[in-house]
């Protein structure tokens, strides 16, 4: 054996230190941040042919960088899509890094392949799917939808050799003009078309709108997209009627739930989601309303032999792999490296349970329209849309985009919270995404407060 010098053990103690420092912090800094050029002022000549030390490295990062990135599990922290991981996940995200564990085939990481189906086998139950639906955990959505999309294109190859039909000479994905773009990067990817459809008034992409699609586009549709909870409103789509839609021509239905659909582990919201079950794959992204550090996206798919099919990479040096019975992870996607990701999200449901998730998540969106009721009966504020899961967007009546982003940057500036302007039709609008447990009533008042502060 090694010894361990005593530098290294000098490294590893001040970065548990520092990370430890960070996972306990109550005051979690919201932070601003910095030009290219005033970073290059004040932090360049780090990488040198001696180094600099881990003390210097460190004091660098925690005094200089750190500051400059925005904490997204700050309460205030309410644009975009925040994360908030709770501490058990952050904390055991450094037992998988320091653990080294190679997770992309079951010989290599048999014990964390098998926490993580664990959590998979969990979701699928949660959302309907069948006992023998699994997945994996990938970077995020956008990784996400990519590979079940290529899934879904090579089983229409497939069932079109069996049946002795030629493939079209464009395939084509349908789903909403509100999805998440990362669905129109993934057709880019794969060269395919896409076929966006406007939703209906009430924002939700519905089951005759896909039938319409389907019987104009016909054979080329490789799969259609429903959206459990989109960014910039958090609608769910009309998901049980694009279902029967989809079932009935035989075309493959994905999910994209990256957002949102999370919610429907609280059981009242449930009704919200029907159709889910029907998926033949579905995402959800744990570092959003999960409660998990970054990266984890959730893929789960009914037939993860289609997806083996699919994806499974072919090399000398992978036999051993892939003539394996177990199905490995890196099958079931675009990636072959991978880490664990999926394990922090398997420490904190088995450290604090999955009734608390269901809290958590039920709470905040409650708070959600406990704060578009109070922007109801403020003069001044009105709402867009009601809230459905956590996004509340609304407007302050006579701004402009510019007003918006002065106000946005002196909040900001002020350290009071992060919001950033969006837009819906082409009008500027303000939305709050409520995800943080730590995000309070009272907080949210203050920002509201804060908009009339800035006449």
């Amino acid at each position: 054996m090694h010894a361990v010098s005593a530098e290294s053990r000098a490294i590893v103690e001040a970065v548990l230190d520092y990370s430890r420092g960070r996972a306990l912090y109550e005051d979690i800094p919201l932070d601003v941040p910095a030009t290219p050029a005033e970073l290059a002022e004040v932090a360049s000549g780090s990488i040198t042919a001696m180094g600099i030390g881990a003390t210097r490295a460190l004091a660098l990062f925690g005094d200089v960088l750190a500051p400059t990135c925005l904490s997204t599990d700050h309460p205030g922290y309410l644009a975009f899509i925040p994360s908030a991981p709770s501490k058990a996940a952050s904390a055991f995200d450094l037992v998988v890094s320091a653990s080294s564990i190679y997770a992309g085939s079951w010989l290599e990481g048999a014990g964390a392949v098998f926490a993580e189906n664990e959590v998979l086998s969990w979701l699928a139950s949660e959302f309907g799917l069948p006992d023998t639906a699994g997945g994996v955990f990938v970077q995020g959505g956008t990784i996400g939808n990519l590979s079940a999309l290529v899934a879904a294109r090579d089983d229409a190859r497939r069932r079109n050799r069996e049946a002795g039909r030629p493939d079209p000479a464009r395939w084509a994905v349908v789903c909403s003009a509100e999805s998440h773009a990362s669905v129109a990067s993934a057709a880019a990817v794969m060269d395919i078309d896409v076929v966006g459809i406007h939703p209906d008034d009430d924002g939700r992409l519905h089951g005759h709108a896909v039938a319409e699609a389907l019987a104009e586009h016909g054979e080329a549709v490789v799969a259609v997209v429903a959206t459990a909870g989109t960014t910039n409103f958090g609608i769910v789509d009309d998901i049980a009627g694009i279902a029967e839609v989809t079932r009935r021509h035989g075309v493959w239905l994905h999910v994209d739930g990256a957002y949102g659909l999370a919610g429907m582990l609280v059981e009242r919201m449930r009704p919200a989601y029907a159709g889910v079950e029907h998926a033949d794959s579905l995402i959800v992204d744990p570092h959003k309303w999960l409660f998990a550090p970054f990266d984890a996206c959730a893929l789960i798919y009914r037939d993860p032999r289609i997806a083996r099919r699919a994806h499974t990479q072919h090399a000398s040096y992978l036999d051993t792999l892939t003539e394996a019975p177990e199905t490995n992870p890196s099958d079931l996607s675009v990636q072959l490296t991978r880490r664990a990701r999926g394990l922090p999200l398997w420490f904190s449901l088995a450290t604090y349970g999955t009734d608390e998730y269901r809290s958590a998540i039920g709470r905040g969106i409650d708070m959600a329209r406990r704060i578009a009721d109070e922007i109801e009966r403020r003069d001044g504020l009105s709402l867009v849309r009601r809230p459905q899961l956590s996004v509340v967007v609304f407007r302050k009546d006579g701004w402009t985009r510019a007003d918006y982003d002065a106000w946005s940057a002196r909040l900001l500036g002020d350290q009071r919270a992060f919001v950033v302007p969006s837009s819906h039709h082409g009008e500027p609008v303000l939305r709050f995404a409520i995800i943080n447990p730590l995000t309070t009533y009272e907080l949210l008042c203050e920002v509201l407060d804060t908009l009339n502060d800035s006449q």
